[in-house]
C-alpha cells in the first residue's frame, strides 16, 4: 500500500495481523489514512520521511524490535512520533521508549478512545514540527540570498553593535549601514531591528 504523500498517515507496523487490521479498520472509521506492516524492516524498507503522519509501533517486533526501529530512525534524523504498544505492560521498556522521545506507550487491549487520543496527538506533534522546519528552512533560504556585505552588517546587528560601531569595522559609511540594515529588515521579513536581531540568533544557532 502507498500513502499520498500530501495527507498526514498513520503507519501500524505489528505483526499481529488481525491488531493490525483493527487498529486500521478503527483509525479508517474516523477518517484517517493508514498503511500497514507486519515487520520493521518492511516499514524500514518503504519509509519516506517526507510524509506527515506518525508511527503506531509493536514493541515485541521478530526480527528488528519496535525499540531498535526507534534508534534506528532516530540515528538519521528527525522522525515520525511514535505511539507504542505492547502486549506485555513492559515498565522497563516504556520508560525507554518515553524517555527516547515516544509520545505514548499503551498496553494491548488498549481502549479505542484511548488508542484514537494518542494518535491524534502524536499527529499535532509532527504538525508542530513540520511546521517549524518549515519555517526554519525559509529563514535559511532569505538569509542565502544577502549579499556578503548585507551579511556582514546582520552580524554586526546581531552581535549587539551600534552602526556606527559596524560602519567601522566596515570601513563604509554610517548612512551605508542604515541602507542596509533598511533592506535587511526586508528581505529578512522583520518589522523591527529586535526582530532582526532575533531572526539572526536563530540563524547562528542551527
Amino acid at each position: 500500500m502507498t500513502a499520498n504523500a500530501s495527507a498526514p498517515t498513520i503507519f501500524l507496523v505489528d505483526d499481529d495481523r488481525p491488531v493490525l487490521k483493527a487498529q486500521a479498520r478503527l483509525l479508517r472509521e474516523h477518517g484517517f489514512q493508514t498503511v500497514l506492516f507486519e515487520s520493521a524492516e518492511e516499514f524500514l524498507a518503504q519509509h519516506d520521511a517526507s510524509v506527515p503522519g506518525c508511527l503506531v509501533l509493536d514493541v515485541n517486533l521478530p526480527g528488528l524490535d519496535g525499540l531498535a526501529l526507534q534508534r534506528r530512525l532516530a540515528e538519521v534524523g528527525p522522525s515520525l512520533p511514535i505511539v507504542f504498544l505492547t502486549g506485555t505492560g513492559d515498565i522497563p521498556k516504556s520508560v525507554q521508549a518515553i524517555k527516547a522521545g515516544a509520545v505514548d506507550f499503551l498496553t494491548k487491549p488498549v481502549a479505542g478512545a484511548t488508542f484514537l487520543a494518542a494518535v491524534r496527538t502524536a499527529l499535532a506533534q509532527d504538525s508542530r514540527a513540520r511546521l517549524v522546519k518549515d519555517d526554519e528552512a525559509a529563514l535559511r533560504q532569505r538569509h542565502a540570498s544577502l549579499s556578503a556585505r548585507e551579511r556582514e552588517v546582520l552580524a554586526g546587528l546581531a552581535a549587539g553593535k551600534l552602526n556606527k560601531q559596524i560602519a567601522g569595522e566596515l570601513g563604509i559609511a554610517e548612512a551605508t549601514v542604515k541602507f542596509h540594515r533598511a533592506h535587511l529588515m526586508e528581505r529578512m521579513q522583520a518589522q523591527t531591528v529586535a526582530e532582526l536581531m532575533y531572526l539572526a540568533a536563530r540563524l547562528e544557532r542551527e
